[in-house]
């Protein structure tokens, strides 16, 4: 494809998994259709393509066949130019600034912490995010109003998202739903991704460590997995406080 060479050295810096897909697939073919997507094992086109363009990449949006004649979405890559512009207006804005601004408040709020795992993370490292997903909530009225977001660590914003994509609200958009899920308020939360399941994230630090290895022993002994061999230690500590009477 004839393409500018600081377009070309955007799309060469690409570095995450899905966006680099569709980069890949268009630069390939001359675009990327929800069945290339669909056979690249990413289900949810849409969320693909904002992965593109949320890095200032422009796309187009227009429609083709696949390959049973069904009429279907497909990308490519939209003006460069105007992109261009587009986004040096976003920067004098005060857009940029303002998501600096917003994490800086979290910072301060909560602390350098993912908000999911409840682990500590250089601050550098963490990522702001909508607590309720942007595709189902938008943005507030106020984007400076901490309780709509989080900080969450690369990998929880990761799990945070395929979660969420996979989840049946992620079509119905029921703000409510989400308010009560894990990934949206872990700190009080009646349903994971529409599930009825609770979640505890325990961390071992140095002090720690003693007891991670005697957990992870006795889990190999009965052939269980960690999670496993702690439901099973915390079922024995509950038989154990009947026995002595400790516990109705």
């Amino acid at each position: 494809m004839d393409l500018p060479q600081d377009f070309i050295n955007v799309l060469n810096a690409v570095t995450k998994k899905r966006a680099r897909f569709v980069i890949d697939t268009i630069l390939e073919k001359g675009y990327c259709s929800t069945e290339d997507l669909k056979n690249g094992g990413y289900e949810h086109a849409p969320r693909a393509a904002r992965d593109v363009r949320e890095l200032g990449i422009p796309l187009e949006t227009y429609k083709i066949k696949d390959s049973t004649g069904k009429s279907i979405a497909a990308y490519r890559f939209g003006d460069w130019e105007e992109a261009k512009r587009k986004n040096q207006l976003s920067k004098t804005s005060g857009r940029t600034q303002l998501t600096e601004k917003l994490k800086n408040a979290l910072l301060e709020y909560y602390g350098a912490k993912c908000n999911l795992y409840g682990e500590e993370y250089p601050a550098r490292l963490l990522q702001p995010d909508h607590r309720i997903p942007y595709e189902i909530g938008g943005d507030p009225e106020n984007m400076m109003d901490l309780d709509r977001f989080m900080l969450l660590s690369p990998s929880a914003n990761r799990d945070k998202s395929w979660a969420c994509e996979h989840c049946e609200n992620w079509i119905k958009k029921d703000i409510s739903m989400c308010k009560k899920c894990y990934y949206a308020y872990p700190e009080n939360y009646s349903h994971i991704a529409g599930k009825l399941e609770k979640r505890v994230n325990v961390i071992f630090d140095d002090k720690d460590m003693h007891l991670y290895n005697e957990l992870l022993s006795q889990a190999s002994a009965n052939g269980i997995t960690c999670e496993e061999e702690t439901k099973r230690m915390i079922a024995y500590y509950q038989k154990m406080l009947k026995m002595r009477g400790d516990k109705k």
